[in-house]
């Protein structure tokens, strides 16, 4: 299977500073979105707490997390997000993507907005 990528911008939940803005890669084995800690820092994303994160690798490593506006496609919500280390490759992780209704075509490998998003 290819690798799917899309521009994000994250930016801080009172939206008054620049977004930190860069290809992710959509990764729906991960729960949440992870990014450089300082480019969210620079986009004014205070950290909230820390959680255990399993690697690919299997490996389990500490980091602290935020929660930030997520925008993509033209569709916005609020995750958490990781502050990663500052050389790490963006994530967009499958809740961000669930909660605004997009989902993956493991077929061509782009993303499509769902028609509707199931309350069942």
């Amino acid at each position: 299977m290819g690798l799917t990528h899309i521009t994000v911008a994250l930016s801080n939940l009172r939206a008054d500073r620049q977004a930190f803005e860069g290809e992710f890669l959509v990764d729906t084995g991960s729960i949440d979105c992870l990014a450089p800690a300082k480019a969210l820092v620079a986009a004014g994303i205070d950290i909230e707490g820390k959680d255990v994160y399993e690697l690919a690798n299997g490996a389990l490593v500490e980091y602290p997390y935020g929660f930030a506006r997520v925008l993509f496609m033209g569709a916005e919500t609020v995750g958490k997000v990781i502050f990663g280390p500052d050389d790490c490759e963006p994530l967009l992780g499958v809740v961000a993507l669930e909660s605004t209704g997009i989902g993956v075509d493991p077929v061509s490998h782009t993303l499509k907005r769902m028609a509707a998003k199931p309350l069942k």
